[in-house]
């Protein structure tokens, strides 16, 4: 295993962990109030570590073991945290694994660099989440009160979504029109996701500008896609898509 590095950006320590190789880097994005030391994320380091890949994962500020207050962070702030990564750490194309919320800020990023994203690859990709994954009471209670505590399947403490987050990822919604990412997209979800429709991929992939998209369904597949062949799956598409490029 990589040992923690850190970088220096918006004022904290970033955590990340590098492996050089083989390009273009493989950097993995994790999903909402996950970090780089999740089962996709491992298993992708392993694979790219046994076949020369280069890669990087890290923490987003306030988030594993990174510097920051959770709750004070915005999806510009993880955003921007990408962009500091690929900027200082990683040196020329990449291609980039969202997870969750991390494949929206996959495409974020692929808008902002488009000569250094050479592909995408979603896990349950979530853009626009602040608008979709919430009711009226929901988003009523996110303004008044400043944040929004719910029960978390995956975790014994809370799912918190804060007004700053919120009001963020309605700044940056991306599927109100053609989203201008030309790179080739590989998307991977679950039907039996409970968090994010499986068929907001089939919406992305209409969206988005690029003729090289495809949408692979995986029946009762829940949102985390990490059972051992959902992982397999996951590092085929990656290696198929590094083939490719």
């Amino acid at each position: 295993m990589t040992e923690i590095r850190h970088l220096s950006a918006r004022g904290l320590r970033l955590a990340y962990r590098h492996r050089p190789g083989r390009g273009p880097t493989i950097v993995f994005l994790p999903g909402y109030m996950s970090d780089m030391e999740g089962g996709k994320a491992s298993a992708l380091d392993g694979w790219a570590e046994a076949q020369g890949r280069a890669m990087l994962r890290f923490d987003y500020g306030g988030c594993g073991v990174s510097e920051g207050d959770f709750a004070a962070q915005s999806l510009a702030n993880w955003r921007d945290d990408v962009l500091a990564m690929l900027d200082s750490v990683v040196e020329g194309p990449v291609v980039l694994v969202g997870s969750s919320m991390g494949g929206w800020l996959m495409l974020l990023v692929a808008l902002a660099l488009p000569e250094r994203v050479k592909g995408l690859i979603g896990i349950a990709a979530a853009p626009d989440f602040t608008s979709w994954g919430f009711g009226d009471a929901d988003k009523a209670a996110i303004l008044t009160a400043g944040r929004l505590e719910e029960p978390s399947p995956y975790s014994d403490a809370p799912y918190v979504t804060t007004r700053i987050f919120w009001e963020s990822g309605e700044s940056l919604k991306l599927l109100d029109g053609e989203i201008g990412i030309d790179c080739p997209v590989r998307l991977l979800h679950g039907t039996a996701d409970e968090d994010v429709p499986w068929r907001l991929s089939l919406e992305l992939m209409d969206k988005l500008r690029s003729a090289d998209v495809q949408a692979h369904l995986v029946k009762q597949g829940d949102h985390r896609l990490s059972r051992d062949e959902d992982i397999d799956l996951l590092i085929a598409t990656v290696g198929r898509l590094l083939e490719h490029l």
